[in-house]
């Protein structure tokens, strides 16, 4: 395996941004759920089926890759797939170790120097949402493992201060995950205070200086914040169950109408908020509106299930669907309606949000260069 090249400027001193996800792809990460995981527990034997219909729309596009931790599991997963229906034709299998199965979080944040077509990958400190779920060393060295696998260069956004909410994991990293934070494309990073200024993340950091690492590695102009979270996300509010670009001036965010809800007050003043958004030239977003699904529970518990966990692929949308005939079908036909040359794709993902994320949250995008 060949030693980690870590280069010790900023992406954005040396001309790398993190583009938006419509952006052309060479592939899309994921990371193999583990039957001793515990994202689906007693449901575990569900989830395969999901990924088969994931990767099948997936594949014919761009390149699946796949993290599972030796050989023999790798055979078992590609039984999982056949015998659900799913496609390994473009599915390539890494042999990397993770502890669970939520690759925006812990994976690579890919970025790109487009006018030296390089590639290079922002290796964040990772502690499993504020140490919620420990072991999670394994998920934490997944971004550098990727990188000596594909010989990639590495930044390391190193805390001075240290960080004692990811102690044991290697280096003192500033901690972030990659549901927390939504590019536009054009210079906006959106993330939410409830996430990002959480003591469990960077305690030793203030808003400002985490705004600079924002800026500094992710290789944006401005941030941009919201307040608030959906009922069930045990993320502590991930943007990417909240508010998702699709352009660089269209924000999508979900509304729920029934007061009596649970998530009605937090989304509508969300929505309030984003009024008040404006790119780095003043201009406000357009603001398109989803429906929620109706609520989805399991064993009396209510589960983060939301449209707004979309993913683009290339050429393609794929958003999760809850068996809500009604909105599942309303969301599609918004995002279609403003996407005209992505096919928008319903995934059903009923079965995959009782480990509390959708389609975002298993993945993570590698840009074509």
């Amino acid at each position: 395996m060949p030693n980690l090249k870590i280069l010790t400027k900023t992406p954005r001193e040396l001309g790398y941004t993190f583009p938006a996800e419509w952006e052309r792809h060479s592939g899309t990460w994921f990371s193999w759920p583990r039957p001793e995981g515990i994202s689906f527990p007693d449901k575990h034997h569900t989830v395969p089926a999901v990924m088969a219909a994931i990767f099948n729309a997936i594949a014919p596009r761009e390149t699946v890759h796949v993290n599972v931790p030796n050989g023999n599991v790798e055979r078992i997963v590609r039984q999982q797939i056949k015998d659900a229906g799913g496609t390994l034709k473009n599915v390539q299998f890494h042999h990397i170790r993770t502890n669970e199965n939520w690759c925006r979080d812990h994976g690579p944040a890919f970025v790109v120097n487009r006018a030296k077509k390089k590639l290079a990958i922002v290796d964040w400190g990772f502690n499993a949402w504020g140490g919620k779920y420990p072991p999670y060393n394994d998920d934490d060295a997944v971004p550098s493992e990727i990188a000596k696998a594909f010989k990639l260069p590495v930044f390391l956004p190193k805390n001075p201060a240290g960080v004692t909410s990811n102690a044991g994991s290697g280096p003192d990293l500033v901690v972030m995950e990659g549901g927390a934070i939504e590019v536009n494309g054009a210079g906006t990073l959106l993330t939410t205070t409830d996430c990002l200024l959480n003591k469990n993340r960077n305690p030793s950091l203030s808003k400002s200086q985490i705004e600079t690492y924002l800026k500094d590695y992710y290789g944006q102009q401005q941030i941009l914040w919201l307040e608030g979270g959906i009922e069930g996300d045990d993320t502590d509010g991930h943007v990417d169950d909240l508010a998702r670009f699709i352009s660089p001036t269209k924000l999508v965010m979900a509304l729920e109408p029934d007061p009596k809800d649970v998530n009605h007050k937090t989304l509508k003043s969300a929505r309030k908020q984003a009024d008040k958004l404006r790119d780095p030239e003043g201009r406000p977003f357009e603001i398109i509106e989803l429906p929620m699904p109706s609520p989805v529970e399991h064993d009396g518990e209510r589960l983060p299930a939301t449209y707004i966990n979309f993913l683009f692929v290339n050429g393609a949308l794929l958003v999760p669907t809850f068996r809500d005939r009604k909105n599942d079908k309303k969301a599609i036909e918004i995002l279609q309606s403003h996407l005209p040359k992505h096919k928008v794709i319903g995934i059903d993902c009923t079965e995959l949000i009782w480990g509390l994320g959708a389609i975002h949250c298993l993945s993570q995008q590698m840009p074509a260069v």
